[in-house]
């Protein structure tokens, strides 16, 4: 009751609903006025028939034949009394049928429920909120976001301009706030002075008017912004914004970094401290085809595999891991151990490789900047693209469609060593990486992924390695937003650190079995200031002891449920 007296007061402040109360009060009025009048009508017409009833019966009757209830306990004799039923029956029809609901849904009920709606739909955050994240833009980015925000106990809310869609994302669980992208008091009810980091992933333009409003109420707070123009850059920078990505170079970067090229270098993807991350391809290395055990690479380079990649999926090696051309090894080390992989093994440049020209399918953003990650490591490519626009007179690019096979014979499909799949449209990326490893089952093939789901599909239709945008976007945000705390890799790999709990001291790793009961690895040990990079599994663990951890997100789940102290 509070809140239906709460909701009416506040629909009668309003000068609009005011208003549209006094023409439902006007319309009602009018009602009554036709009763009265039917209602005296009535007992004339009545009397003219020699008839007299009481004006309770006349109002009866008229509610009835207005209503077209119609009970005919009292009906007119003469025609002149039937002819005013009709017009009364008729004139009911309008004003109760048809124009009283209207009324009452256009001007009373869809404004309370519009009010409501509002009431469901917060404008604030509680007061207690801090170092939250803040979301101004909601798509499939955002929901991986939030999927690691939950995981990590990371308090967050989604700005949203458009009420229906705030409902919406309500219902469904997310924590929501309704307000202008460009209104001040929207932050402050934000408490953005407050907040750990906004993100803001919305159009250039769009966001370089978020950063200018933010940066009216907090100077502190950090922002994370994403560029789709260069020119973007300098003027995010220049409204105040913290950091700011091109995400999308980001992606045709990383792409370009993971082609087969002239060696087989590690290739660093992350570093913790002193500890560097690394990842290698095997294909037609000299450890192509060998056991793990038989590879020796810890005795002779100092690295430890910590885990390797077969067809997208991360696992845990054990001594007899087979070693095939599919196979990506994950390398944990210091800069002077990954130096010595190097020379050993990634020195060796491919048996029997092909030497036509890389292929990138795509000209876009992310394709482009392929072509200059390629260009940088001196290896030499075709980019196939159909819009005219775009495939200029650049003798790297060739205008057609990528699933024409004379368009992808020019561009050296045949002789390629690999081929990689840019559009961001999934389900041509998933046709076009069939259709590639049918026509060359030898090569590397590498896609881009818009959603995570459809990451499993590509590596089933062929894809050696596949990368995901919103990934991408997670991890450089989680990263940024736990420095110290964990260092997400690619894909779902985790770097993260945990303190040795008490019934774990005075054991050893090789005790603890952590890597059979988890999936993790110990790929450090943090004991004051010294860290002990891969350390013997038989070392003791310490009272104050740090371990730093590698694996996948289950496991990293399935090592804090056994291990840490609640």
């Amino acid at each position: 009751m509070k809140f239906m007296i709460s909701q009416l007061a506040a629909l009668l402040k309003n000068n609009t609903r005011k208003a549209n109360t006094r023409l439902l009060l006007k319309f009602s009025l009018l009602l009554i006025l036709f009763f009265i009048l039917y209602s005296v009508l009535f007992h004339i017409l009545m009397l003219y028939e020699g008839r007299k009833y009481s004006w309770v019966t006349g109002l009866y009757w008229t509610l009835t034949v207005m209503s077209t209830l119609g009970f005919g306990d009292i009906t007119f004799h003469s025609d002149i009394g039937k002819m005013f039923s009709v017009i009364v029956l008729l004139n009911g029809i309008v004003l109760l049928l048809v124009m009283l609901p209207f009324t009452f849904i256009q001007f009373f009920y869809a404004p309370w429920l519009d009010e409501h709606n509002k009431a469901r739909a917060p404008r604030t955050v509680p007061d207690t909120l801090s170092d939250h994240v803040i979301l101004t833009h909601y798509d499939d980015v955002a929901v991986n976001l939030i999927e690691k925000f939950t995981q990590y106990a990371v308090p967050y809310v989604i700005l949203v301009q458009d009420l229906s869609q705030a409902l919406e994302l309500h219902d469904l669980g997310y924590h929501i706030v309704v307000g202008d992208l460009d209104n001040p008091s929207t932050y402050k009810g934000l408490r953005v002075d407050q907040a750990a980091m906004v993100v803001v992933l919305n159009d250039d333009i769009t966001s370089t008017n978020i950063i200018f409003t933010i940066r009216e109420i907090s100077d502190r707070v950090i922002t994370i912004t994403n560029a789709d123009m260069e020119d973007s850059v300098d003027i995010l920078l220049l409204a105040g914004s913290t950091h700011v990505f091109q995400f999308t170079k980001m992606l045709g970067r990383a792409l370009g970094r993971r082609v087969l090229g002239v060696s087989m270098k590690a290739n660093v993807i992350g570093s913790f401290d002193e500890l560097l991350i690394a990842e290698a391809p095997v294909m037609r290395s000299p450890i192509q085809g060998k056991t793990l055990a038989k590879s020796k690479l810890r005795q002779i380079t100092g690295v430890n595999v910590v885990g390797i990649w077969e067809q997208g999926k991360f696992m845990t090696p054990s001594p007899q891991t087979h070693l095939g051309e599919s196979t990506v090894l994950v390398l944990a080390g210091n800069e002077e151990q990954l130096d010595q992989y190097d020379r050993l093994i990634g020195s060796h440049g491919y048996r029997n490789m092909s030497t036509g020209p890389v292929v990138v399918l795509g000209g876009g953003r992310v394709g482009k900047s392929i072509g200059e990650a390629l260009k940088k490591r001196h290896i030499d490519y075709r980019i196939v693209e159909k819009k005219p626009g775009i495939a200029t007179k650049d003798p790297h690019f060739i205008h057609g469609n990528a699933s024409d096979l004379d368009i992808l014979i020019q561009a050296g499909i045949n002789e390629t060593p690999s081929i990689i799949i840019t559009t961001h449209n999934d389900d041509l990326n998933i046709y076009l990486t069939i259709y590639c490893r049918r026509l060359r089952p030898d090569a590397q093939i590498i896609s881009r992924a818009s959603l995570d789901r459809n990451i499993n599909t590509l590596h089933r239709a062929g894809a050696n390695l596949v990368m995901s945008f919103s990934s991408l976007v997670t991890t450089t945000i989680m990263n940024l937003l736990k420095p110290e705390q964990i260092l997400m890799l690619s894909e779902g790999l985790n770097v993260f650190r945990n303190s040795l709990a008490k019934h774990l001291e005075n054991k050893t790793i090789l005790d603890l079995k952590i890597r059979e009961n988890t999936g993790c690895s110990v790929i450090a040990i943090k004991r004051g200031d010294e860290l002990t990079i891969n350390p013997d599994p038989n070392i003791v663990l310490e009272k104050n002891d740090e371990l730093i951890l590698i694996g996948s997100e289950e496991a990293e789940k399935r090592f804090n449920d056994k291990y840490t102290v609640v």
